[in-house]
């Protein structure tokens, strides 16, 4: 199949950041509910890719009817925070019928955009799939999510042992992603070493 050069490449790094949930205003303008309290990344790049998602595995809910017709790309404009969503402008939403024609879509940035985090601190999707290890260098499982309770982040760890339908207190550690517990994060080695006992 031909390329057209007008036809942007998707990136290797691609990570969803957001979902297009409506139009705003009259001009283009369309809200974003970013998945992260601190919606930098969608801030970092200009270049936001869109994507139909099945509504069965997105995080972002239902999916884009298939007669929508969805730029694979948008060159934002403008984009800015408004109470609890994002709201942005695109080069190509001229007005707010094509903004409405987004609502639902996925919205993916390149990880290689996002701003850099500070020495101590780690974006979640580079945190996911890490190994966990103890003091004891016993592996106590996979980072399978994280959890946001307001004062910090608790790590969602599924045990290596644990049986398919094993309950969730069962077949994950929580641990809580704060100093007293968490030694090092080592993301080129693919793992964090914790405090962790396997008696908590």
């Amino acid at each position: 199949m031909m390329v057209s050069e007008d036809t942007p490449a998707w990136p290797d790094d691609a990570i969803e950041v957001g979902r297009i949930i409506d139009a705003w205003g009259i001009k283009g303008g369309f809200k974003v509910q970013a998945f992260s309290a601190d919606p930098q990344a969608l801030f970092s790049s200009r270049r936001w890719f869109l994507k139909r998602t099945d509504a069965g595995t997105s995080r972002s809910g239902p999916a884009v009817p298939a007669r929508t017709p969805l730029p694979g790309l948008l060159k934002i404009t403008q984009a800015k925070e408004q109470g609890e969503y994002v709201v942005a402008m695109a080069q190509e939403v001229p007005d707010r019928n094509a903004a409405e024609a987004l609502k639902g879509a996925s919205v993916f940035v390149s990880r290689s955009s996002f701003p850099t985090a500070d020495a101590d601190e780690f974006y979640w999707v580079d945190l996911i799939g890490l190994d966990v290890e103890n003091r004891e260098g016993v592996l106590l499982g996979q980072v399978q999510d994280l959890i946001d309770t307001g004062p910090h982040c608790v790590l969602r760890v599924r045990r290596p042992d644990a049986a398919a339908d094993a309950k969730p207190d069962e077949a994950e550690w929580l641990i809580p992603f704060v100093s007293a517990y968490v030694d090092r994060v080592d993301l080129p080695g693919r793992r964090i070493v914790v405090d962790w006992g396997l008696d908590y």
